[in-house]
């Protein structure tokens, strides 16, 4: 590993989901040498992981780019390494082996629970280990989950229509349902992700749900006929079902506890009933001490991620610390790592994507906000020395040798471009779209680096 020429600078981008991919490219583009370490073996993040297991044209129009992106000679892709606290390497490695600066684009590793009694309960789970189940994301994909008969999803964004889709679509369960805090009219999923479920909306259903909840809509001036036109107005364009699964809502519904039988298998969802209350032109739901249990026998949350709290970064809030006073802000947003505790910001460290603010949006909010965490990264080079092609090369070397002392395989990319090679041979024996192996040990050996 050299540098691709002249005298430059040398950044280490963590994490090659989408966030990290266009950033290097950012970086890439000014001239920049980019070493991008991935904690999974291929890149993509949740472009590869979390995008719709059956959504293959999008998916492979997205490799396309990343492919494209990383063939630039000065963005050096390593695979299979962990950065982090307790990981291959630390921040303060990339900082002893020549990085001038560090751009964090892990994503939001960690998962949000609510600290409800029972969520250890056999049957219940985060969305995300599901996506990642479902999306053969390895160490996930080689997991059991059990799934029963009526799953309560918690949530009614576009992560819980996912799941809802796997449920009834694949799985093919008897009963999903949704659990809503809020009312109808605050629903967060798009008219597009729920086509592959409408047709399992019971009509009759959802228009007794929506009469029993009128009254607290109306209440915070919502209409409760606009709320049932949005939810079915693309009843029309629905996907043809494939099972006899029957999906619907509960509104006004907070989660309190997961009931278990005595197998500590989670058997219920118990709710309180909730009222909606008018807060700074937005709505809240109130509890009202009454409560009830909804027959589950799994429970899925889909109540939005967070950080990694051990990956070495102070944290606030779900998301690391950032400068609330950043020396080099973008669009009004802050990209710079900070130090509560001393009071400053971390110098050379910068974030972006979900690692700057968790669960926002999907690839393209991820492709913008890496460029622009890129942009500022690049600002604050600008004070920082240039090194010259004698120095770059032995820092890159230091790199080199470092990663060779791990004792475990490093994925170049050659190596990635063999296992894409390799897995897209597999679909065509198959005649599958798609083929992925379901574990590192199988990727590993079908590259020949184990």
């Amino acid at each position: 590993m050299s540098a691709s020429n002249g005298a430059k600078h040398l950044v280490a981008v963590v994490g090659a989901g989408p966030a990290g991919i266009y950033a290097a490219q950012t970086l890439a583009n000014a001239g920049v040498e980019v070493l991008l370490f991935n904690q999974d073996i291929k890149p993509g993040g949740l472009a590869e992981y979390g995008i719709y297991h059956d959504k293959h044209k999008m998916k492979e129009g997205l490799r396309r780019q990343f492919r494209e992106i990383l063939a630039a000679p000065n963005i050096h892709y390593f695979g299979n390494i962990v950065v982090g606290q307790q990981g291959d390497l630390t921040l303060e490695d990339l900082r002893t082996l020549g990085c001038q600066a560090i751009l964090v684009t892990v994503g939001a590793q960690g998962t949000k629970w609510l600290g409800l009694e029972g969520e250890q309960l056999r049957g219940v789970y985060h969305a995300k280990d599901i996506v990642y189940h479902y999306n053969r994301l390895p160490p996930f994909s080689e997991r059991d989950y059990y799934i029963g008969q009526h799953v309560a999803i918690v949530g009614v964004g576009n992560v819980m229509m996912d799941i809802a889709h796997w449920l009834i679509r694949d799985v093919k369960v008897a009963e999903v349902v949704a659990v809503a805090r809020r009312g109808p009219a605050e629903v967060k999923f798009t008219k597009k992700e729920i086509l592959p479920v409408i047709c399992h909306i019971d009509h009759d259903v959802l228009d007794a749900e929506i009469q029993r909840v009128s009254p607290a809509m109306q209440a915070v001036d919502q209409d409760p006929a606009a709320a049932w036109h949005f939810i079915l107005s693309a009843a029309d364009k629905g996907i043809r079902p494939t099972s006899n699964t029957r999906f619907r809502f509960e509104f006004l519904a907070s989660p309190s506890r997961m009931v278990g039988d005595s197998t500590g298998t989670v058997c219920g969802l118990e709710v309180e009933d909730t009222r909606l209350v008018a807060a700074n032109g937005d709505t809240k739901a109130r509890g009202l001490g009454t409560k009830r249990v909804i027959e589950a026998d799994t429970v899925i949350f889909c109540i939005g991620d967070k950080v990694d709290d051990s990956f070495g970064l102070p944290t606030e809030w779900g998301e690391f610390a950032k400068n609330a006073a950043p020396r080099f802000p973008m669009e009004g947003n802050s990209y710079e790592a900070f130090d509560p505790a001393a009071g400053k910001p971390i110098e050379d460290v910068f974030v972006a994507g979900w690692s700057r603010k968790a669960s926002d949006g999907l690839v393209g909010v991820a492709r913008k906000d890496g460029t622009l965490g890129a942009q500022a990264l690049l600002r604050y080079l600008a004070a920082q020395p240039v090194l010259d092609v004698a120095d770059l090369d032995g820092r890159l070397a230091q790199v080199q040798m470092r990663l060779s002392g791990l004792g475990k395989p490093v994925i170049g990319k050659p190596a990635w471009q063999r296992l894409e090679a390799a897995e897209q041979a597999e679909a065509r024996q198959l005649g599958l779209e798609e083929f992925k192996y379901a574990s590192n040990q199988e990727m590993l050996a079908a590259i020949g680096a184990v």
